[in-house]
């Protein structure tokens, strides 16, 4: 008795990997699910919103009064901190989006899927870039009701909004690795708020480094954060960030490399250790 082999029937025994273009469209397809989500979810919408709207009105007319910058109105300095803190703060979701599908099983149904095995990751950073981009846009307009103003000119912008968006990819990829590695949406959660707010807090994002500890500054002046906020300064408002905008440019990219880098290896390790 002989028997047939898949082969000789025309199907193949094991499925071809998928290519890249089939990779991107079933990335695709994955964060256009995320972002229904978030639709159908109009709550979640609106508490991303109000949250650095909070910050931006705290931080304005509570502590705006009581910090001088020399040749910089406050507002025009603490909107570019504000922009990277909520940038970095998307963090937090990518992690507990990740760890919430992969506890409820549904990592597992799309693996059951004839899809790439890299699209339910992808589409993740894919749909948290688009959360990314609204933040910002959405402080930028918040920040101009309240007395922010550009000063430089639409390609300085542009650039400033591609940085800002590299730099939360960047971050994403961490929160990205913790949701993997964490077992569950609260440890994620906890685990986030102990590097997100020192890296933000600890940073020139809402006060000059001249005004810390001279113990701390040293910290600060190397914090990323500062960096990438004071490149958008530069960009944005210009000023006495001008002189230091080529120097910042370079070491952001760098940083923002470095990170993606370092952290996008992490994650994809993590995540072909659980699937």
């Amino acid at each position: 008795m002989t028997t047939t082999s898949a082969t000789q029937l025309g199907t193949p025994a094991h499925p071809a990997p998928p290519t890249l273009r089939r990779a991107l469209v079933h990335a695709g397809l994955i964060a256009k699910r995320n972002l229904l989500l978030l639709v159908r979810s109009p709550e979640i919408i609106v508490f991303v919103a109000i949250q650095p709207i909070m910050f931006v009105l705290l931080f304005r007319y509570v502590f705006g009064g009581a910090i001088r910058i020399p040749g910089v109105n406050y507002v025009n300095f603490l909107i570019p901190g504000i922009v990277i803190q909520m940038v970095a703060f998307t963090a937090f979701g990518t992690g507990i989006g990740l760890n919430e599908d992969l506890n409820k099983g549904i990592l597992d149904r799309f693996r059951s899927l004839p899809m790439a095995r890299s699209a339910f990751l992808t589409g993740r950073i894919m749909s948290d870039t688009v959360r990314i981009v609204f933040s910002i846009l959405l402080l930028t307009a918040v920040g101009f009701l309240v007395g922010f103003r550009i000063t430089e000119g639409a390609g300085k912008v542009l650039l400033a909004l591609v940085l800002a968006t590299l730099f939360g990819i960047g971050i994403c990829w961490i929160g990205a690795w913790i949701g993997l590695a964490i077992r569950s949406p609260e440890a994620v959660q906890s685990g986030g708020f102990i590097w997100v707010f020192p890296l933000t807090f600890v940073s020139s994002a809402f006060a000059p480094v001249s005004t810390m500890p001279s113990w701390l500054q040293p910290f600060v002046r190397a914090n990323p954060v500062t960096i990438v906020v004071d490149a958008l300064r530069g960009l944005l408002v210009g000023g006495p960030f001008k002189a230091t905008l080529t120097t910042n440019m370079i070491r952001s990219l760098l940083w923002i490399a470095a990170i993606n880098l370092v952290f996008f290896i992490l994650a994809i390790r993590q995540y072909r250790r659980i699937t």
